[in-house]
């Protein structure tokens, strides 16, 4: 191998060794994850650890259909954006969520099942992906962006798909 090659090789591996992604087959709400990897040894797995709990306080509010169980997930300058029936941009402040969380159409949903699909973290930063089915009777594609201030993952924003029932 010529050590141009060799080079251009090393160095996309460390590249994309910076970042970290956790997929679906990798998580576990209840304990460590040791498959989180970067460079062949574990990491990262206090920040994701860290993260999971945020995401779970989203998840344990939506079956629960009370905002006062997810709200300490999210930053007070959190946003929720979604695509409305028409195609149109819809959204605004979290505060919106909250209102609609804790009134009809929505109600506890003890048989709801969520999974954290993905979880991309880059040092203060992370994105994830939570894929939930009946909530109150809807399915929903949440893609949240976080931060770590102050020692402390939040989420930052949440846009969504509302899936169509069957």
């Amino acid at each position: 191998m010529n050590m141009t090659l060799f080079k251009t090789w090393l160095m996309a591996g460390i590249i994309s060794g910076m970042g970290t992604t956790v997929h679906a087959a990798e998580l576990r709400r209840d304990g460590p994850v040791a498959a989180v990897h970067t460079n062949g040894k574990p990491a990262y797995v206090p920040e994701y650890q860290a993260i999971v709990e945020v995401l779970n306080q989203y998840i344990d509010g939506c079956k629960q259909a009370k905002s006062h169980i997810m709200k300490p997930a999210f930053s007070d300058k959190a946003t929720i954006f979604s695509v409305d029936a028409n195609g149109k941009l819809t959204g605004g402040a979290i505060q919106a969520l909250f209102d609609a969380i804790d009134k009809p159409p929505f109600h506890p949903s003890p048989e709801a099942q969520s999974v954290i699909v993905k979880v991309d973290i880059v040092g203060t930063a992370a994105s994830a992906r939570i894929d939930s089915n009946d909530v109150s009777g809807f399915s929903f594609s949440d893609f949240f962006q976080l931060l770590k201030v102050d020692g402390k993952w939040m989420i930052i924003s949440k846009i969504f798909h509302t899936h169509v029932a069957p």
